[in-house]
């Protein structure tokens, strides 16, 4: 008899709660979402076995159909889960500032100026206007913010 044969007979339904918590180390260190299934299914197992006498055989096949159940559910919970949650502007900053109105600290000349947005002095391109103008930013060209005159209310 090996040395595992013996630790399993020794630990009985234990040794089923040794295996899914292995499993579930593996999770850990391996991407994916994988051995989850397989280390819940194994501690399932284990948790029926400390109440049910099962021969191992039957043990062995409850834990692959229960893998099985684990693995196809998992996957189509984790594929339908919303996949889009972050910002879509993360990393196009200037997208945030579409639509919005400022007011320009100094004048845009010669289609060029600059403008103060929160913390950030943004390149503004766009006709030529005054200091104190209220503006919507429409667009983005390149690392610059498009303005336009904001319409009176």
């Amino acid at each position: 008899m090996s040395y595992v044969e013996t630790l399993v007979a020794m630990l009985g339904p234990w040794s089923w709660h040794v295996a899914g918590l292995i499993l579930l180390g593996l999770e850990i260190l391996v991407p994916g979402t994988f051995f989850l299934w397989f280390g819940v299914s194994a501690l399932l197992v284990g948790t029926l076995a400390l109440f049910v006498d099962l021969p191992w055989e039957v043990a062995l096949l409850l834990f692959m159909a229960i893998a099985l159940i684990c693995l196809f559910v998992g996957r189509n919970v984790m594929r339908n889960r919303g996949t889009r949650e972050g910002d879509d502007a993360l990393n196009r900053r200037g997208q945030r500032y579409m639509g919005r109105q400022f007011v320009l600290e100094e004048p845009v000349d010669q289609g060029t100026g600059r403008l103060k947005v929160d913390d950030t002095i943004w390149r503004v391109i766009g006709p030529d206007l005054a200091a104190g103008t209220r503006v919507t930013v429409t667009g983005i060209s390149g690392s610059s913010l498009v303005i336009e005159p904001a319409e009176k209310p």
